[in-house]
């Protein structure tokens, strides 16, 4: 039987006030705080990020609202090729990760929600429901915004220019997703609410939820706990980045479970650079005399490969990509 681990809490706190307030050195010093954690953690809390609570509350609001609808009616919206709309309960499988070899089918549904624009990828599909959508793009809006102003720091913890990443995510590849977690007294093997996975993002943003249950997997393979910080964002890096920078950046193992006695919603916002982007190894990551780790795939590659391995709606569509 799988349980989580009660483990001391060992996720470090940013403060991005001084950044975002754009006094002097407080990019540098922030990119350097930045930096030692994406390479010894992969993950950490970001406080000051200038986010309303309002928004954010309303936007878990929005996703209970939908969860809350007959089953019925969230099949009329069911998830299509391009990742939009609804997925249901065990309706996808982590299988890009070599953790767990054998997991069973997550223990979670959501309603995935993409940009919007003449940049998107497609329309998105909407719920009947008052004020759904006003709310979704409100979130969607204020957390691309929020990516966008961390991208320096990134580059600047990599030794690049403040500017390295702007044209390469201005119409980022991005998702927001709306989950729920049902309450499960006890998870068989290789069972879980999420199963152990690193996302596929550049960054993934990840608003404090009211019911704990993600975990994430140290260097030396241990489980802890990510406890609730009220007023911040938990921030990790995913696979793109991984790749981007040879391995540099930790993309880091994780995990979720609801073993509460009431609904667990999650409003994760991925963040990916655009489409077309080309992901080759940084120069200031590549090690001399050896070959990147990774081979160079535009966004768009990688994530067909990714979503072919994990959703089931898709496996059958899953590309030849040599990406792992």
């Amino acid at each position: 039987m799988t349980e989580p681990n009660a483990t001391t809490p060992e996720i470090p706190v940013i403060d991005l006030g001084a950044f975002l307030a754009g006094e002097p050195g407080a990019a540098e010093a922030t990119a350097a705080k930045l930096r030692e954690t994406c390479e010894t953690v992969g993950f950490m809390y970001i406080s000051n990020h200038g986010v309303p609570q309002e928004l954010i509350d309303r936007t878990f609001a929005t996703a209970a609202a939908f969860h809350a609808q007959p089953i019925e009616k969230k099949m009329e919206l069911m998830v299509d090729k391009a990742m939009q709309g609804y997925l249901p309960i065990r309706g996808s499988t982590s299988r890009a990760s070599a953790i767990v070899t054998n997991p069973e089918p997550n223990e979670n549904e959501a309603f995935f929600i993409k940009r919007e624009g003449k940049d998107a990828e497609e329309s998105n599909r909407w719920p009947d429901l008052p004020g759904f959508r006003e709310s979704a793009l409100a979130y969607y809006a204020a957390l691309e915004t929020l990516a966008q102003k961390m991208l320096p720091l990134y580059a600047l913890a990599l030794d690049l220019p403040a500017d390295y990443f702007a044209e390469k995510c201005d119409a980022p590849f991005s998702t927001l997703r709306l989950s729920h977690y049902p309450p499960v007294k006890a998870y068989a093997e290789n069972q879980f609410g999420i199963a152990p996975h690193t996302d596929s993002t550049f960054l993934t943003l990840l608003a404090q939820n009211k019911v704990q249950g993600l975990q994430i997997r140290r260097q030396d393979g241990v489980w802890i706990d990510a406890p609730v910080i009220e007023g911040t964002f938990i921030v990790n890096t995913g696979d793109i980045l991984n790749r981007w920078t040879n391995g540099r950046f930790l993309s880091t193992p994780h995990r979720a479970f609801n073993v509460s006695d009431q609904p667990r919603y999650a409003i994760p916002y991925f963040f990916h650079p655009n489409a077309n982007t080309l992901v080759e190894c940084l120069p200031s990551c590549a090690i001399e005399g050896e070959a990147p780790r990774f081979p160079a795939q535009t966004t768009a590659e990688y994530m067909a490969w990714f979503r072919g391995r994990n959703y089931d709606h898709l496996r059958k569509a899953e590309p030849a990509i040599a990406a792992e």
